[in-house]
């Protein structure tokens, strides 16, 4: 897996980012809204209103997340920024804030289909820390499944699985739920 490169989402890459998503948006029109936006919004822009709220942000100058490639293909995505970016964390009971520290939230993947169970989830939480430390992040945090059953369909991981987790270094911090470990990187 040394040919993986993960660069961030740029206007420039956005090409890339749009063939990766596919004509469905990653998941059913999301375009990797659902945290950033009020569900009732989120709701209305299904689809090509939410594409386009994304779109607006990277043409904003705001990175969103990480482009995964695979020599010159595009095979996956991370949404990594500061948590504040995400604001409808706040509104789970178990997903709101457990302390005042600055945090960065990673709260999504999406790797195409030809390359999921192959391991690069964990190659891509590598280079989410390695990018972290050049943005002199100090905490990163993720909120990935831990499934009671050994195989569960893909769109219910799209958070990550905390075996993933884990094996890059991150460490439980909180738990609110039996599937739903709060998982944090501590950044040296």
């Amino acid at each position: 897996m040394n040919n993986l490169r993960v660069l961030p989402l740029t206007i420039k890459r956005w090409r890339d980012f749009e063939n990766l998503f596919g004509t469905r948006g990653a998941c059913g029109g999301c375009w990797c809204m659902w945290w950033r936006i009020k569900r009732t919004l989120f709701q209305k822009n299904k689809g090509s209103g939410n594409k386009k709220l994304m779109k607006k942000i990277v043409s904003d100058g705001i990175i969103p997340g990480l482009l995964v490639y695979r020599d010159s293909e595009t095979i996956g995505w991370v949404s990594v920024a500061p948590r504040n970016h995400f604001p409808v964390l706040n509104n789970s009971k178990i997903l709101k804030k457990i302390d005042d520290e600055k945090v960065w939230s990673i709260v999504c993947f999406f790797i195409d289909k030809r390359f999921r169970g192959k391991g690069y989830s964990l190659e891509i939480l590598k280079s989410v820390i390695k990018y972290a430390k050049k943005k002199k992040v100090k905490i990163l945090e993720g909120y990935p499944v831990e499934p009671k059953k050994e195989k569960i369909p893909s769109v219910f991981a799209w958070t990550g699985f905390a075996s993933a987790f884990k094996k890059a270094g991150f460490f439980e911090c909180e738990r609110r739920s039996a599937t739903r470990p709060f998982m944090r990187y501590l950044i040296k």
